[in-house]
């Protein structure tokens, strides 16, 4: 019998190895700012790629455990900023069964927002950490500080609340966060912040964030910190500069009938209103309801339960107009933006970049539309000099039953505000300019209107002056 005679097989040989790079190593740019392995592969879960110049800044000099004064805006990164650095220095040492770190946050929202984000960042560290605020029972929370977190996040006047029942010490805080200072003066919490860091101990690392420097804040911050680290930084100037921004001149009486328009115009899938008032904020849910255009308020005086049903409402689409105030928008960031409208005008010139800044988020672009009556003129220069451009008016549209935008007068250039002319007094301090260029530090005084404009002084801002503590934490 004939043997199989095996078939010849032709064996190819490996491919040759690659010569070794001469080029060396990419480094992650979290990586180059000193963030441990735990955080840079949460930072790369997050989808985070490139630190944001407060980030750049910030994170190196908490890492080394200094003092920090930041000047920086909503949507310049700045939670991680802080967030990030805390994580890694409270996870290189021991548990003790303490709260180690304390954030302080002017609003339920904002606290909520950075309470997520540090689960988030933290998830691979081990750590914990506990958010509390007014306006829901306290039973649950009193439960979470039973589990000693390492870092509690809280409102001031419910982490005041349960310091006074002696559910909460503040003696082993090591690092001490005070986030948005500026709007604990507007809330009226600036009293309770000075008792909160009383109960802190004096040696510990301290973080000091606000946007804004008016006399309070220069005082306080210059009380609590030592040799500070002073950052500021605005929003990046290629996210300001993809919010196309308009202004329609048109009667008080008008603003709704306009806003209905707008809102049904083509490209408008999420919207975010922002009213004056809590009363006009529900006040304009109702007309919208009536209008079958769905909305829904968040402010101060509706319950979290309320406030958080919006919200998820708001992010998953099933409310696609949001109507909020100031106050109650801070913590409010939500992917997907369209439109900010202005439908009242802001007191303080530099609310109008928190604003628009809700928008043009992840490289998207986005529109923001101010609506101006004849007695916000004075509000719309005090806008413009802040932001150090004319914002353009928009077209003029045919609105129903004879609603029609006001005519634009002549307005007077802009005024010609070189380096020099600029006061560096910390106490004018004012928001920085958007759409201004690469730098990435900046400080600008915005001057406030006088006898010599053409427009009528800004209304004078609502501050609280004492008796019972404001509600909305």
């Amino acid at each position: 019998m004939n043997q199989a005679v095996p078939r010849s097989t032709r064996v190819e040989p490996l491919p040759p190895l690659p010569a070794p790079s001469t080029e060396p190593a990419k480094v992650s740019a979290f990586a180059a700012l000193g963030l441990s392995a735990p955080l840079l592969k949460a930072v790369a879960s997050e989808g985070y790629e490139t630190p944001t110049p407060v980030q750049q800044r910030c994170i190196p000099h908490v890492l080394e455990g200094r003092d920090v004064l930041g000047c920086a805006q909503t949507g310049t990164g700045k939670t991680a900023a802080f967030v990030l650095p805390i994580l890694q220095r409270l996870a290189a040492q021991p548990k003790n069964g303490r709260i180690r770190a304390l954030v302080l946050a002017p609003t339920r929202e904002l606290a909520a927002q950075i309470s997520e984000r540090t689960w988030a960042y933290g998830k691979n560290l081990g750590l914990t950490n506990t958010v509390i605020y007014g306006g829901v029972g306290q039973r649950g929370q009193e439960e979470a500080l039973h589990r000693k977190p390492d870092i509690l996040i809280a409102t001031p006047g419910r982490l005041l609340d349960l310091m006074e029942q002696r559910f909460v010490k503040l003696d082993a805080v090591e690092i001490f966060v005070l986030d948005e200072a500026d709007r604990m003066l507007d809330m009226g919490f600036i009293h309770d912040v000075r008792r909160i860091v009383r109960e802190v101990p004096v040696k510990r690392q301290t973080l000091f964030f606000s946007a804004t420097m008016p006399p309070a804040i220069a005082e306080l911050s210059s009380r609590i910190l030592i040799n500070p680290v002073r950052i500021e930084v605005v929003p990046q100037a290629t996210t300001a500069e993809k919010i196309e921004q308009t202004v329609h001149h048109v009667a008080k009486r008008d603003k709704r009938a306009l806003l209905e328009h707008v809102l049904r115009s083509e490209g408008v899938h999420r919207a975010l209103v922002f009213t004056r008032t809590k009363h006009g904020a529900n006040k304009l849910v109702e007309q919208l309801d009536r209008a079958n255009i769905r909305a829904a308020a968040i402010h101060g005086n509706k319950s979290q339960g309320a406030r958080e049903r919006a919200l998820d409402g708001f992010k998953n689409g099933d409310i696609p107009v949001l109507i909020a105030t100031d106050i109650a928008a801070r913590g409010i960031d939500v992917d997907g933006i369209t439109h900010v409208v202005n439908y009242d005008l802001p007191e303080v010139p530099e609310q109008y970049v928190h604003r628009i800044g809700r928008t043009a988020r992840a490289g998207a672009g986005g529109r923001a539309i101010a609506f101006c009556d004849e007695e916000e003129r004075g509000l719309l220069a005090d806008i413009e000099k802040v932001i150090r451009q004319r914002i353009p008016l928009a077209e003029r549209v045919a609105l129903p039953q004879g609603v029609a935008q006001e005519v634009q007068r002549p307005r007077p250039p802009m005024p010609d505000r070189r380096p020099e002319q600029r006061s560096s007094s910390p106490e004018r301090g004012r928001g920085s300019p958007i759409g201004q260029g690469p730098s990435n530090v900046t400080s600008v005084n915005s001057a406030s209107t006088d006898a010599r404009s053409p427009h009528p002084p800004r209304a004078r801002r609502r501050r609280y002056r004492g008796g019972s503590r404001p509600t909305g934490t």
